[in-house]
């Protein structure tokens, strides 16, 4: 791999239960400088506390035919996604350098997850996130990403803030603008999707919250980078429409950059 080529693809995939319960699987590889590293990590919601684990051992996973397979060896993590609705794909930022491909693979799952000797199972959804612009180098300060999945509805959003800016939502499989997005509420013309009882999955920055399983990662990228600082948090949504209301579960974060 040449000096200056940098490749990350980043897959996310959860779960959460109907009593709220929720297990998030990131797992990424990264290509930079002649190195190629993989990093997974595991983050677990059980009665109300939250764990998480990571590695830098091998993981698999195995993506066909509307199903996605994971494992996680180390971390003794096992799932699997199977896609309750049409994916959707989209170019988020492009320039001469590099690119952000946002594949929103399942924007709703029928999902079963192990975790150690816990088994989980609920409505889920699962992305992958391709990069061949390193993070450090995006013209961005603040992004809020975030999923609602409910038995009836789908919604997946991307609000990035910046030099470049650009702000949409995927809802039920069809793409629309967004009027606006903060931690609580999502504004679409034609419908709202509002965020209550918010539970705290992690908070801080990215040294601590993700880099602490992976420390050879701490040597290999810019120091700048651990500057990053992201807020996520579990909360029940009421999606809001002409037609219905409908009740699910929302995962959703803000990230701020502060290179």
């Amino acid at each position: 791999m040449a000096e200056s080529e940098f490749s990350l693809v980043k897959w996310y995939m959860d779960c959460v239960a109907a009593e709220g319960d929720a297990v998030i699987l990131y797992c990424a590889t990264l290509g930079w400088r002649g190195i190629r590293a993989v990093y997974s990590s595991v983050l677990s919601v059980h009665q109300g506390g939250v764990e998480s684990h990571a590695s830098m051992a091998r993981h698999r996973l195995a993506s066909a035919n509307g199903v996605i397979d994971v494992e996680f060896a180390r971390l003794k993590v096992s799932g699997q996604w199977r896609a309750d609705a049409e994916p959707f794909e989209r170019m988020v930022y492009k320039n001469a350098a590099g690119s952000v491909v946002w594949n929103c693979m399942q924007p709703r799952s029928r999902a079963s997850v192990r975790v150690g000797e816990r088994e989980l199972s609920g409505l889920g959804y699962a992305e992958c996130l391709t990069l061949t612009l390193p993070p450090w180098q995006l013209p961005m300060c603040q992004l809020r990403w975030g999923r609602f999945v409910s038995a009836e509805d789908s919604l997946a959003w991307v609000d990035w803030q910046g030099p470049h800016t650009t702000s949409f939502a995927v809802r039920n499989g069809a793409l629309c603008d967004t009027v606006s997005v903060s931690d609580s509420e999502v504004v679409l013309d034609g419908a709202t999707l509002r965020m209550e009882e918010s539970f705290p999955l992690r908070s801080g920055r990215v040294d601590k919250t993700v880099l602490p399983g992976a420390p050879a990662l701490r040597k290999l990228l810019p120091h700048s980078l651990f500057n990053i600082e992201e807020h996520k948090w579990r909360s029940r949504g009421v999606l809001q429409a002409a037609d219905r209301d409908s009740r699910g579960w929302v995962i959703h974060e803000v990230v701020n950059w502060k290179l």
